[in-house]
């Protein structure tokens, strides 16, 4: 069996204690005594993200926790990881379903299990590849910011004590629609952050996560599949632990307006690239570098059980929406550095006033019924409402890659 945990600490990011401990140290006391006896709603609870937030959250006592996911074999997993360790205080009130946040059956769920104090929100597309096609960016748009701003409605109703909804380092300058739409989102919550407590957190990738290149590495290599890997590409990272403390923080001790982000300089960087080749390295395995992806796959048919070498294409990126560094805030945004120890804040974000929200929301339904929609209506429309969005477009997704 792999230890990724330990390849993580080791080789990504080379921390043998959580890049948060010191927070969780310092504001343990306030955590306990704000999550006490509370009532809570994770929605995603099933992602990385998510079910690493409930792990965090669950190290205090709740009353009671509803976690919501479309992903039914996810929540299936979820409660027997949960169940099968001593490291939780699972409240006997815990129920998970396998329903949309944005279906009708949703509201009443919540309404039965009354007015919940903490609520967590990590449904989203989080995937460049998302917007290959109008079909998938009008998927992504719908689940990122208009069942957002239902669930927020309903939330006016039935106000939480805590509010956190998860955004992405890509929507500081977003160069992608996902990273635009999250951008969208940040601003349609926080135009409701005067009648609710909300926060948010931009944070790096997730090592590992599900349906990340890190993890299709393990995929592929359980299938004997060759690897698919961009040159150059430098990412951020956390791991999947250090992932949900980063949201329980930001959740419980964060101020309504707050976005949340870790403390990594440009030096914690690591490229995809790198991280193949140590992998490769940790499975005392050595690299077969391919010219083709034709290649790769020819030479992955051949590989025998005592095989020391494995084949992998590494490529240029091309990609629309591919940024090539990662940043976690804009220059004009106003940083608080000093309350936490590993994580900076940005305070006092511009909130737009709800019917300006409405007015772009508006525009993107209407979009959404013209049958001649075309991808680049959307580009100019989120263009027009978030004048630092530069959109790369290249012509080519994700999915035409192995």
């Amino acid at each position: 069996m792999i230890n990724i945990e330990y390849f993580i600490k080791k080789n990504i990011t080379k921390r043998n204690e959580s890049l948060f401990s010191s927070d969780l140290k310092k504001f343990k006391q306030a955590l306990s005594k704000r999550i006490l006896k509370k009532s809570v709603l994770v929605i995603g609870g099933a992602g990385t993200i998510g079910s690493n937030y409930i792990k965090a959250l669950l190290k205090f006592e709740v009353t009671s926790l509803v976690v919501v996911d479309i992903n039914e074999n996810g929540l299936t997993e979820l409660v027997r990881d949960l169940r099968s360790s001593d490291k939780y205080n699972i409240p006997k009130k815990f129920t998970t379903y396998p329903i949309d946040f944005g279906d009708t059956v949703f509201k009443k769920i919540f309404v039965n299990h009354g007015t919940f104090d903490i609520v967590a929100n990590f449904a989203a597309h989080k995937h460049v590849r998302s917007e290959k096609d109008i079909f998938s960016i009008e998927a992504m748009l719908r689940n990122n910011i208009l069942k957002a701003k239902k669930l927020l409605d309903l939330l006016i109703d039935y106000p939480p004590q805590h509010f956190f909804c998860v955004s992405t380092d890509k929507a500081a300058n977003p160069v992608n629609i996902m990273g635009a739409s999250k951008k969208l989102m940040e601003e349609l919550i926080f135009s409701y952050s005067n009648k609710i407590p909300i926060k948010t957190a931009r944070f790096a990738n997730v090592a590992f996560s599900n349906g990340s290149l890190l993890q299709g590495f393990l995929e592929r290599l359980s299938k004997k599949q060759p690897w698919s890997c961009p040159l150059g590409i430098r990412r951020f990272f956390v791991s999947p632990r250090e992932s949900g403390e980063l949201c329980l923080i930001a959740c419980i001790m964060g101020e309504s307006g707050d976005i949340f982000y870790p403390k990594l300089s440009h030096k914690d960087m690591i490229p995809f690239d790198q991280i193949a080749l140590d992998l490769l390295n940790f499975l005392n395995l050595k690299v077969k570098i391919c010219k083709t992806e034709n290649d790769a796959i020819t030479i992955s048919k051949k590989l025998s059980e005592n095989s020391k070498e494995y084949p992998v294409y590494f490529f240029e990126s091309e990609t629309s929406g591919e940024k090539s560094y990662e940043e976690f805030y804009t220059e004009n945004e106003i940083l608080d550095v000093n309350s936490f120890n590993k994580l900076g804040v940005i305070k006092h974000s511009k909130i737009r006033n709800l019917n300006e929200i409405g007015i772009v929301l508006s525009k993107i339904e209407n979009i959404f019924n013209d049958t001649g929609l075309k991808k680049s209506d959307i580009v100019n429309v989120l263009k027009g409402y978030l004048p630092n969005f530069d959109h790369i477009e290249t012509g080519k997704n994700l999915d035409q890659k192995m």
